[in-house]
């Protein structure tokens, strides 16, 4: 006899992972459609919840959406099928499918996103870079295995990340031993990076004026979607180990990046 799952179920198996009560006070982390009663048998992940996404869910079968940025981030006035927003949350509703998003909450615990960051960049000595006082917070900071120089910096995340292309402030002229890392918006932890001894901070969204920086410290802008895209494959992951009799997916078109390179 199968088990019968519901979406309860897998919101305490990701919340065990990223309780929702770290998430930051402007974010919407959690269920978003649905109730915590329904039945659930597949899940489809992804970073962004688009209408495309939902499509997908609906052709696949899956009763259940897991994304790390959230569909709705704020009250909606109306909903109607004239903005991303609005189509995605009329056809998910008139499917069934119940959303979760796993956002900051995700973003605050070493091993989410920006501890994925650090892995992929083979950091090791690793610990929190902006601590909230309960072992959670956002970034992180560690050591390289071996110094490097800028250019090999640039290059080294070019590969790691499989980036086309990514941005930087003046290169260091001394070595990199120590980097921090943030991924999504990062700009409010400039100063956190600064003070770990970091010379290399990673992150993205960067505004213009933060590339003027001091000598002896380095930013690298390796963009939003780039920087995060690790969770997904960290809550599938999850997901696939705790509930080994359904079905788990990670979207075809992984790529929901909305910025083009050229």
């Amino acid at each position: 006899m199968n088990m019968v799952y519901k979406v309860k179920d897998v919101i305490r198996v990701i919340e065990e992972f990223a309780p929702v009560s770290l998430q930051e006070g402007w974010d919407n982390s959690g269920l978003c459609i649905g109730s915590p009663e329904d039945a659930v048998s597949s899940v489809l992940f992804g970073l962004d919840c688009t209408p495309e996404l939902v499509d997908e869910a609906v052709a696949c079968g899956a009763d259940m959406i897991v994304t790390h940025h959230p569909l709705i981030f704020s009250g909606l006035k109306k909903i109607s099928p004239d903005n991303k927003v609005g189509e995605a949350v009329i056809k998910a509703i008139r499917a069934g499918i119940s959303i979760y998003a796993a956002h900051t909450s995700a973003d605050k615990v070493i091993a989410g996103v920006s501890g994925a960051m650090a892995a992929k960049l083979g950091l090791v000595n690793v610990s929190i870079l902006d601590e909230d006082g309960e072992g959670t917070g956002l970034g992180v900071v560690g050591d390289l295995s071996e110094p490097l120089s800028a250019d090999e910096a640039v290059s080294l995340v070019k590969e790691r990340f499989a980036l086309k292309a990514l941005r930087t402030s003046k290169p260091l002229d001394g070595r990199i031993t120590r980097v921090a890392m943030c991924g999504g918006s990062g700009s409010s932890l400039i100063g956190a990076a600064r003070k770990s001894g970091a010379q290399l901070y990673i992150s993205g969204d960067i505004s213009y004026h933060h590339f003027f920086t001091e000598d002896g410290f380095m930013i690298m802008d390796i963009g939003h979607y780039e920087s995060e895209i690790e969770i997904v494959d960290i809550l599938f992951s999850l997901l696939r180990k705790n509930f080994p009799t359904f079905a788990v997916r990670i979207t075809q078109n992984i790529y929901s990046n909305p910025i083009f390179y050229f």
